[in-house]
């Protein structure tokens, strides 16, 4: 999931982890199935993803255009299948070793390109701010 934002945090206990300005928010969300030709899919697509506006007030501009920075927070919650029963089910995410790696590919994958990448903490509960520009808020996926 994809957030335009003019600013993110990520918090744990109460003390700022990292914060970015104007950008990307990312919840990167890794599942079973995900190999690392979907997080080459995703670095590509989050990158030059068109969700900021030009000066005509179109969203024609990637992050990278917009120079840009992205927080990446890891959230395995959105593989939450809650379709049986009221506690959702878990079984679709990644178990926590390829999760971290690949979470951990798509950061420098990202800080390769040149863009300045933030993260918060793989496994850590965490407190995220942001304010959502827009709103512009996307999903994607790998595999569709």
């Amino acid at each position: 999931m994809v957030q335009r934002v003019s600013m993110g945090s990520v918090s744990i206990d109460g003390a700022i982890l990292n914060r970015i300005g104007p950008g990307l928010l990312v919840l990167l969300a890794i599942g079973k199935q995900d190999q690392e030709a979907d997080l080459d899919w995703m670095v590509e697509k989050v990158l030059h993803l068109r969700c900021f506006d030009d000066d005509q007030g179109k969203m024609n501009r990637s992050v990278q255009d917009h120079r840009g920075e992205i927080l990446c927070i890891s959230q395995f919650t959105l593989y939450g299948d809650c379709q049986r029963g009221n506690r959702p089910s878990f079984d679709k995410a990644a178990a926590t070793p390829l999760a971290f790696d690949l979470y951990q590919k798509f950061i420098d994958k990202v800080a390769e390109k040149g863009i300045i990448i933030k993260a918060g903490k793989f496994g850590a509960r965490m407190t995220v701010s942001l304010v959502n520009e827009g709103p512009v808020t996307l999903i994607l996926d790998s595999k569709s």
